[in-house]
């Protein structure tokens, strides 16, 4: 594959003298548009305001309050997931519900997002409200069911929406149609953080915490989850991104982090006072993603709610435990993926568009990280896929895609699910 070279002439800013050559330089490359944009304080964050939906979210949200409605949080098993999670739950419980709880589909049985299949099983915990985080933009069906059985939703996202929007009674995602959020990289923890920072404004002007004798919570000690679960998620760090990873990373230097998030950092030999995001990327973050990959994100949730040092590890532990196991099951189908593309004889400059890889032998939740190595090695959207019922040949298959800049898979599979019916039975992400 030929070499391609990108180039950016520098623009007009004028940045400090005081600042290294080096620095300067490098910042010379970026798309600067004012000199507020090297300010990496709280200040300078975007107001929640302007996420079309977030009105109706907070509206919801008061009144379930209010009402002492029952509110359960539907999230996705990744970190980003894990954290809105965590996240969601803190907050609301600070703020006086007394009745919230979680479910987080385990993906070999369930699949994901908030299909009719969860929402029958959310059933079982009487919802009123259900919350989804980090999912749910991509949920027609699965709202239609809660809708049918007389439950309200909040859908919170930041996935790409398809065609159709999920008839939900909110929906906060920068990515839907007329909403004029700039920070269309947000991740979905950043997503539920920006809900509940709005939720307390209103709470507040409204004399929720003065009446219920509720100290108005701290938001700030959120941003630890905030940074784990936007550096995880590998979202592009654009401006509003950088301020919330470099809040949180200041917190976790400085010993305020909770239990669960210092636990893993301790297992994975890191020093809290020289964090790095790098560290959260590839130390901490495939700890908490294997719990997902291997067995129950609930694991890793869990790990992210307890206030005991003593649970919090132990926790951490049974997470390391599934990311050794990880591990080892993917360098055995990363050799293989590499097998089966060296066998495909392409030239680099011959390689079709995209790639789909399939061994009935691979491990479903861990085929992301194989689509994501062959991607970098090809530098073409590729998709791997593994048996559903890993005892079963005849099975479905379920798939992980990863892509290349500028091109959206989920285009693409909305592309070929419209011209093949039955061939795509349901995706999302």
């Amino acid at each position: 594959m030929p070499i391609q070279l990108i180039t950016r002439t520098p623009g007009d800013l004028v940045l400090p003298e005081s600042l290294p050559p080096l620095v300067r330089r490098i910042y010379s490359q970026r798309p600067l548009a004012a000199l507020t944009e090297l300010e990496l304080t709280l200040s300078q964050l975007i107001p929640p305001a302007r996420l079309k939906g977030i009105d109706a979210a907070v509206g919801l949200l008061e009144a379930a309050l209010k009402e002492g409605e029952r509110l359960l949080i539907v999230a996705d098993f990744d970190a980003d997931g894990a954290t809105s999670c965590a996240l969601a739950l803190t907050v609301l419980r600070a703020f006086g519900c007394a009745h919230v709880d979680y479910i987080v589909p385990n993906r070999f049985e369930y699949g994901y997002g908030l299909t009719p299949e969860i929402v029958e099983l959310a059933k079982g915990k009487n919802p009123d409200l259900i919350i989804t985080v980090d999912n749910g933009i991509s949920s027609i069906e699965g709202i239609e069911s809660a809708r049918a059985a007389g439950i309200k939703t909040l859908v919170t996202d930041h996935h790409l929406p398809g065609r159709e929007l999920p008839a939900a009674d909110a929906i906060v995602n920068p990515n839907q149609p007329g909403c004029e959020f700039p920070s269309k990289s947000i991740a979905g923890v950043g997503v539920i953080f920006y809900v509940m920072l709005a939720l307390r404004s209103r709470l507040r002007d409204n004399g929720w915490f003065t009446s219920k004798g509720i100290p108005e919570p701290n938001l700030a000690e959120q941003l630890d989850l905030v940074a784990l679960g936007t550096v995880a998620d590998v979202v592009a760090l654009d401006h509003n991104n950088r301020i919330l990873v470099s809040e949180g990373i200041k917190r976790i230097r400085a010993g305020r982090a909770r239990p669960g998030i210092l636990s893993l950092l301790t297992l994975a030999k890191r020093n809290f006072s020289t964090l790095a995001a790098s560290d959260l990327g590839f130390a901490v973050g495939p700890r908490l993603n294997a719990a997902g990959r291997l067995d129950d994100m609930s694991t890793g949730i869990e790990c992210l709610l307890t206030q005991s040092e003593h649970e919090a590890h132990e926790y951490a532990l049974e997470l390391d435990g599934m990311n050794k196991d990880r591990r080892d099951i993917e360098a055995g189908m990363r050799e293989q993926a590499f097998a089966l593309v060296d066998q495909l004889a392409f030239d680099a400059d011959d390689l079709p568009a995209g790639l789909s890889l399939f061994d009935e032998r691979w491990h479903q939740g861990v085929v992301g990280i194989v689509a994501s190595r062959i991607k970098e090695r090809c530098h073409r959207p590729v998709i791997a896929f593994a048996l559903a019922d890993a005892d079963d040949p005849e099975s479905e298959l379920k798939g992980s895609a990863r892509s290349i800049p500028g091109f959206h898979i989920r285009d693409a599979l909305d592309a070929v699910a419209a011209a093949n019916p039955g061939l795509v039975t349901k995706f999302g992400g």
